[in-house]
């Protein structure tokens, strides 16, 4: 299933009356270990939100906690709820319920632009070059997660997972295989987490680690997208102890303009 069919099926739930409301569900071919890949659930809660926004009102920060695994091929629903709606900004909160339980929670921010005296322009770049087949990650049969099948990974640098590496960081470029028919936030959360925790390639051997916590804040003016481009993408770990790391993205798209900053505490079971 396309990820267009999954946003869409979340967003005619969250418009339709409650009492007639189909449960959603995700299939096996989005699976990340024992549950739905996160970037995917995250995204499918934030498109729920953005249904009860006016247009006028963009996305500057989305931040998302993991509170518990959604299982793939079994009903779960979405609930949103308006915290706050000032002349500015808007502050919505959703949540992934299966079983009775929250499994994924999401806060989003969204404000109007305003003409201001401060300005300061963003002058990280990155010096990538553009990404060849011979970059691509592999898709090996019963190792590499599932939802992968939907994303190319293209690597330049860091190392894989799991092969004893001496660093903590990834340089590479990300887009859909499939391109949607237009690329919105959501498509954009759900492409910023497809890439391995940095501190799983400076193991020797597979242990399982998980995501906490995620936060995305989205630099503007957004420009218009195709499906099909690549986007830039350099991870670095920027602390790991006590099991616990905290990283952090830059994304770039195809021009080399900064469009926003991914941060996330992972646990590491090792």
């Amino acid at each position: 299933m396309h990820i267009d069919d999954l946003i869409e099926a979340t967003n005619h739930y969250i418009n339709s009356d409650e009492l007639d409301r189909a449960q959603l569900s995700i299939p096996k071919e989005w699976a990340q270990g024992r549950t739905a890949y996160g970037g995917l659930t995250g995204a499918l809660v934030y498109s729920a939100i953005r249904q009860k926004v006016g247009q006028d009102r963009v996305l500057r920060s989305f931040t998302c906690n993991f509170v518990g695994p959604v299982v793939t091929e079994t009903d779960f629903g979405i609930e949103v709820e308006v915290l706050r709606e000032g002349k500015n900004v808007t502050q919505v909160t959703g949540k992934a319920i299966q079983n009775g339980n929250v499994c994924v929670m999401v806060q989003a921010a969204f404000g109007v632009s305003r003409e201001s005296k401060i300005e300061v322009l963003n002058t990280d770049r990155h010096t990538m070059r553009a990404p060849t087949k011979a970059d691509f990650l592999p898709q090996i049969p019963k190792i590499t997660p599932k939802f992968l099948r939907h994303i190319d990974l293209a690597r330049q640098a860091g190392g894989l997972p799991f092969t004893g590496s001496k660093e903590s960081k990834i340089d590479g470029w990300m887009r859909y295989t499939k391109p949607p028919k237009a690329l919105t936030d959501a498509h954009l959360i759900a492409l910023i987490d497809g890439w391995p925790p940095t501190t799983l390639q400076m193991l020797k051997w597979p242990a399982p680690a998980s995501t906490m916590s995620w936060n995305i804040e989205f630099v503007y003016p957004h420009y218009t997208f195709s499906p099909k481009d690549w986007f830039a993408y350099q991870v670095r770990t920027r602390q790991a102890t006590d099991g616990y790391a905290q990283t952090e993205a830059n994304i770039w798209d195809p021009s080399g303009r900064l469009i926003a900053i991914s941060r996330q505490t992972i646990a590491v079971f090792d």
